[in-house]
C-alpha cells in the first residue's frame, strides 16, 4: 500500500502510542548499554575471571540462553493467566531491574562458578522480561501501523547498538572493565526508570 502524505507526517512526528514510545526508549538505553559489553565479553572472561577461557565463555553464554529459553514458557503462562496488565508490568519491571544489576554482578564474578551463577540469574530475569514486554507492546501497537511501529522500534534500537558497538572496547581499554560495567548498569537503570511512565497507560482489566 502506498505511503500517504498523512502517514508520512505521522512517521516524521513519531505520532503513535505513548506505550510504544516508552518501551522503545527504555530498550534503546538497556540494549545499547549491554551492547557496550557484548562484543568484548569473551575477552573479559579470559582476562579477568580466574580459569577463564574461550570454552568458559561459550558455556557462560549457553547457561544464559538455557535459563532464558526454559524460563520463558512458565513466565508467559503466568502472565497470560492473570487478566489485566499489572502482572505484565510487574514482571517487566522486576526482570529489568534484576537485569540492570547484572553488569555490577560481573565485577564480583571473579571465578567460574560465580560467573555461571550470574549468567543463570541474567537468563531468568530475561525470561520474565521478554514475554511481559512483548505482551504490553502487542496490546498497545496501533492498528494498521504494526509494520511501521515495529520498524521504528527495531531501527532505533539497532542504531543505538551500532553507535556503541565499537565504543565498549575503547572504554575497556582506556579505563578497564569495572568502569565499563558501571556505565552499562547506569544506562540500564535509566531504561528501567522510563518504564515507570507506562503505569497510566496500562489496562487494568482485559476481557476474554
Amino acid at each position: 500500500m502506498r505511503l500517504s502524505i498523512k502517514n508520512y507526517r505521522h512517521f516524521l512526528k513519531l505520532n503513535f502510542s505513548p506505550v510504544i514510545k516508552i518501551l522503545t526508549i527504555s530498550d534503546i538505553l538497556i540494549l545499547s548499554g549491554f551492547g557496550l559489553v557484548a562484543p568484548i565479553f569473551a575477552i573479559y572472561i579470559t582476562n579477568s575471571v580466574k580459569g577463564g577461557s574461550v570454552e568458559v565463555a561459550g558455556l557462560a553464554t549457553m547457561i544464559y540462553l538455557l535459563a532464558r529459553s526454559l524460563g520463558q514458557l512458565p513466565a508467559a503462562f503466568i502472565i497470560d493467566k492473570i487478566k489485566g496488565e499489572n502482572d505484565d508490568y510487574t514482571a517487566l519491571v522486576i526482570g529489568s531491574v534484576i537485569t540492570s544489576f547484572v553488569p555490577l554482578f560481573y565485577i564480583f564474578a571473579t571465578n567460574i562458578p560465580l560467573l555461571y551463577l550470574v549468567q543463570f540469574i541474567y537468563g531468568l530475569s530475561q525470561a520474565f522480561t521478554y514475554p511481559s514486554w512483548s505482551a504490553i507492546f502487542t496490546r498497545h501497537i496501533d492498528r494498521n501501523r504494526e509494520g511501521m511501529e515495529w520498524g521504528i522500534y527495531t531501527t532505533f534500537v539497532d542504531l543505538g547498538g551500532a553507535t556503541v558497538a565499537g565504543l565498549g572496547g575503547y572504554v575497556a581499554y582506556i579505563f578497564g572493565f569495572k568502569p565499563l560495567f558501571i556505565v552499562v548498569s547506569i544506562m540500564s537503570f535509566l531504561g528501567c526508570y522510563f518504564l515507570t511512565f507506562l503505569k497510566p497507560y496500562l489496562k487494568q482489566k482485559i476481557r476474554g
